[in-house]
Parts: structure tokens; sequence; C-alpha cells
């Protein structure tokens, strides 16, 4: 059989943005995306300082109508006050990243509760972290801060008991419950450039333990971790680890590897979907969230996300492509609301990696933060199809 071409395979919106040196993406892709952060970011700054009696009575008056319209209020829906509090921002690793109150996780307290947020958003553990669901690729995760030594133990308690149910506003109705995460992928080591950048949260030789202390504040048990083995996987450039509460996956590839990084994806996915070692009852998640987290759990982590989710979309990692037929398959899931800043404007309307980031960033701040990396992702889905059509 005929190799079919990469020109074939690649579809045209992915082709026109690649064209004229790039200057597209760097003109209208990157240019329209950070004005939209950037009006994202004026609402979130401006819900964070009080108003005077008259101007709040008039705001309160403003969103009672738009709730009697059925609109979403701007205010409400990027407002980040959980994080301000102040028993919680000495938890939030950067002073200017933290997670959206619609969308935030939340942690119980390790004593059988099923946690969820109420409409006041105090229950649970403040845990710096995001429910974000792909926008093509029908996966759900958690984006994360790398623990600090204080997080330590909210970062490891989301991964050894059930975690709660994603908000309903992601419309993600198939999440298998109860659901537990056992698979995280870290993308920034402990120490960069001198840099303390990820607080390790377990041993660096097998077979050595580390207790995990809760906040001097929270009654929970101490935690205990195990390093069982650690490999080295150079195809993905990563290491492997697998400690005593779950699996555990980090590395760091490299962005100008872009077959390792392509790799690493690979082997992500396919760890996650191992219940090979897990027992047979209860009937473990197929395909459970990931966690993910890189030093503010917003640049590599909204890059790893947004890649995986394009990549998974268009059946890249389980060699299904199917050559000349290349349409985005039925999207299963309910659409996500449409946001109070409306749509893309019609010339990104087919641009999937520019619909997939904007709607990552709907849900935690700054997801994908630098324009290298919106161009890396580019660059690899592009490599990616270039490959497939290659064989």
């Amino acid at each position: 059989m005929a190799a079919t071409s990469a020109s074939t395979l690649t579809p045209a919106w992915l082709s026109r943005a690649l064209a004229n040196d790039s200057r597209f993406i760097s003109e209208t892709v990157c240019s329209t995306l950070s004005e939209r952060e950037y009006a994202r970011d004026h609402i979130r700054t401006r819900s964070l300082v009080p108003e005077p009696h008259s101007t709040s009575l008039l705001a309160r008056g403003q969103q009672a109508l738009s709730s009697a319209l059925g609109k979403i209020d701007p205010a409400a829906h990027y407002s980040i006050m959980i994080a301000h509090h102040p028993d919680n921002i000495v938890a939030n690793r950067y002073s200017n990243i933290q997670p959206y109150d619609r969308t935030r996780v939340v942690v119980g307290d390790l004593k059988g509760s099923h946690c969820s947020v109420g409409a006041e958003g105090s229950k649970g553990r403040y845990f710096n972290a995001s429910w974000v669901r792909e926008l093509y690729g029908g996966k759900l995760w958690i984006a994360t801060q790398a623990p600090l030594p204080r997080t330590a133990h909210v970062f490891l308690s989301a991964i050894v008991q059930p975690i709660s149910t994603p908000p309903a506003s992601l419309n993600f109705p198939h999440m298998h419950t109860p659901s537990r995460v056992r698979t995280i992928v870290q993308l920034t080591q402990n120490m960069e450039r001198g840099r303390q950048k990820a607080h390790a949260y377990f041993p660096s030789t097998p077979g050595q333990s580390v207790l995990s202390n809760p906040d001097p504040t929270s009654d929970v048990p101490v935690l205990k971790v195990t390093l069982l083995e650690s490999k080295r996987i150079n195809e993905a450039c990563c290491v492997q680890s697998k400690v005593s509460i779950d699996a555990v996956d980090h590395g760091v590839p490299e962005d100008e590897d872009r077959a390792s990084l392509i790799a690493f994806v690979r082997l992500v996915d396919r760890v996650n979907k191992d219940t090979s070692s897990l027992p047979s009852s209860p009937e473990p998640d197929p395909d459970p969230p990931i966690m993910v987290n890189c030093s503010a759990g917003i640049g590599r982590t909204g890059s790893f996300i947004a890649m995986s989710s394009l990549l998974r979309a268009y059946h890249l990692l389980s060699g299904n492509l199917r050559s000349n037929t290349l349409t985005l398959p039925p999207q299963p899931l309910s659409p996500l609301p449409v946001p109070p800043l409306g749509t893309l404007p019609k010339e990104l309307q087919e641009d999937l990696i520019a619909q997939e980031i904007d709607s990552l960033r709907e849900q935690r701040p700054g997801m994908v933060q630098r324009d290298e990396q919106i161009h890396l992702i580019y660059d690899i889905l592009n490599q990616a199809f270039e490959a497939r059509g290659a064989s």
C-alpha cells in the first residue's frame, strides 16, 4: 500500500496557520488569545477590590438581572476569592496564580467524607488546583501547582482518597465514581537554574520512605510515602517512579526534542489506563483523571493538556487515524457553556488549537502561559501529522 502524504493528512486550518513563516500564529492567534486573557485578568482583579456600598448594590442588581436573563455574571464566573482568603494565600506558590472558585479541586479530610463545593465555596481543604476538561480530546484533568513544603500533604491527599466530582458547569457526566488519581505528571525538575520549582514529596532512593506532615491547623493523619521503583525511559526522556500510594510518572521533556515529547504523551496515556497491578475489586476506573503539574500549574501543564487533547482527538495515540477522512470525530460530551467573553472571532473558529487553549484558560487562569508554548503546540501537532503521513 502506498504511503499517504503528510500534506493529505494535515488539515487545512493547520497548514494555513503554519504558512507564511507563522505570522498568522504570532499576529492573530497569540494576539487574540492574549487580549482575551487580559480581559479575564481585569475582571479577576476588579472582583477582589471592595466596592462602595452604592456600587455594590448596583452590581448585585446587575447580577440578579443577568441571572434572570439566563446570562453568566462575569465577576462570579472569574472569581478567585477563595484562593485569596487569608488562610489560603500562603498555600499559593505564586501570588498571581490562583484557581477559579468554580473549577477548583476540593480535597476532603481523609475521614471518608465526600467533599463537594457548596454555594459559598468554603467546604474542603484548599488546594491550588483546577478541574480542566479538554475541549476536543474528551478527557478530564487536574491542573495544579507543584507542591510546597506546607502543601505536600494536601497534594498527596488528593491521590490517596477518592476525589470529588468535577463541577456541573464542565458538563462531564461520565466520570467513574468513585475515582482516584493514579498518575501524576511533573513537568519541572525540583530545582531549575538554582531555583526551587517543586518540593520533593517522595524520596529519591527506592526502598526509602518519607513522612508528609499536614498543615499545623489540620488534624488529618501524617502520610508515609515510599518509593518502590524508579526507572529512566529514554524514548520519552523522562523518569517513571512508582510509590506506595499510587503510580507516579514525572519527567521533563525538552521542548526541542519533539519526538520524545510525543512519546511522553503516549506513555502517560498508556500508564494511566493500565489496571494490571490494581486490585480487581472494586472495579477500577479504566481511565481516571490525571493530575499534572509544573511549577505554577499553568504553562507546561496547560501545554501538555492541550497537546494530549488534540492528539487524542485525532486518534494519533491509538493509531486509528484513517487517511483521507481527517475530520474531527463527533464530540461525545455536552458542549461547555459559552463564556462571558463570547466565542473566538470568525478567523479562529476552525483553529482547534486556539479553541483548546482559550477553553483551558476559561477553566484555570493563564493556561499555556507563553507564546512560545503556543507555537510549540502547533509544531508538535504538525509533526505528528507528518509522521503519520510518512508511515
